[in-house]
């Protein structure tokens, strides 16, 4: 009896001892293990509040690093002087040859452009608004009389002393729009820039600004398919604009667009002789748009009548 009595105290002995001092090695480094992942994660969060004490703005931070940085300067184009009146054309003639006989296109032509101003040549197709327009540009020479471009002799001039002049001094704008379709609308911005060597430090920021200024700050990455007719237009005026010209001339740049499209570049153009400073030229046919101008020359038959 003795002996079971032992045996079965030394068996309620060991069933009665707490769990943890039966436990197994693997379950003691199994609890050994969680324990550290615990006391591993305690220090992580205790690292984390304490960054982030740091960081709370007034505790131990720089004001300077913890204000928004300041907004980029506006641009704002440098004062230039320009000769007024900015060009005059005097008895102006040309004629082409047209199989064996001369056809003349303008008569006699006389007219100025004054600085900082918007003038219109209106007549219909075949009057000679083109022609006239292309002798501005120096893209042709007249047979008769002279074209003085900023007090200077420009119908003198050599090709390559037109070619600088139009580069540097003048802009174009085509009813076509003349735009490159796989480069961007910042792209093709870009390109007059470097067509007329201006230093690559200042692009981004003329670029930006003469797409704000038509309007398109907001569709400057898209190529020209992704544009509709008159933001495509926009672009070509931002183009033309983009190495500020004294002179811009554009040849029926509302011919392609709705009444409202064109009233939209109208405005568009007022807005770049306020802020840039340069004088349009353009031809039309458009009567509705005539109240903006500052002067408007009627062309018939190649003379500029009134």
């Amino acid at each position: 009896m003795g002996w079971l009595a032992n045996r079965k105290q030394a068996r309620t002995g060991l069933i009665d001892k707490p769990e943890r001092e039966i436990m197994t090695e693997p379950d003691k480094q199994t609890e050994a293990g969680e324990s550290n992942a615990a006391e591993e994660k305690r220090m992580k969060d205790g690292k984390l509040k304490g960054m982030a004490r740091k960081l709370r703005p007034g505790k131990g931070k720089p004001k300077s690093e913890g204000e928004p940085a300041p907004p980029a300067a506006a641009y704002v184009p440098e004062p230039r002087e320009v000769v007024d009146p900015l060009l005059v054309i005097s008895g102006v003639v040309r004629s082409f040859d047209v199989g064996g006989s001369k056809l003349q296109v303008l008569k006699g032509i006389d007219m100025t452009l004054r600085a900082n101003s918007l003038v219109m040549l209106r007549g219909r197709s075949g009057s000679g608004k083109t022609t006239l327009l292309n002798l501005m540009g120096g893209l042709d020479q007249p047979d008769e009389g002279e074209i003085l471009f900023q007090g200077r002799p420009f119908h003198t001039l050599s090709d390559e002393d037109r070619t600088e002049s139009r580069r540097k001094e003048m802009g174009f704008i085509f009813q076509s729009y003349a735009l490159l379709p796989l480069l961007s609308a910042y792209e093709n911005v870009e390109l007059s820039l470097r067509m007329a060597g201006v230093p690559r430090s200042g692009w981004k920021t003329r670029v930006e600004h003469c797409l704000e200024l038509v309007g398109l700050a907001k569709r400057m990455h898209h190529r020209p398919f992704e544009l509709s007719g008159g933001e495509q237009q926009r672009v070509a005026i931002a183009k033309s604009i983009a190495h500020r010209p004294v002179l811009l001339l554009a040849d029926e740049p509302t011919a392609e667009l709705d009444s409202q499209m064109g009233a939209q570049i109208m405005a568009v153009f007022r807005e770049i002789i306020r802020q840039e400073q340069v004088t349009i030229c353009m031809t039309t046919h458009d009567p509705t748009i005539m109240e903006v101008a500052d002067h408007v020359y009627q062309m018939v038959d190649g003379r500029i009548q009134g």
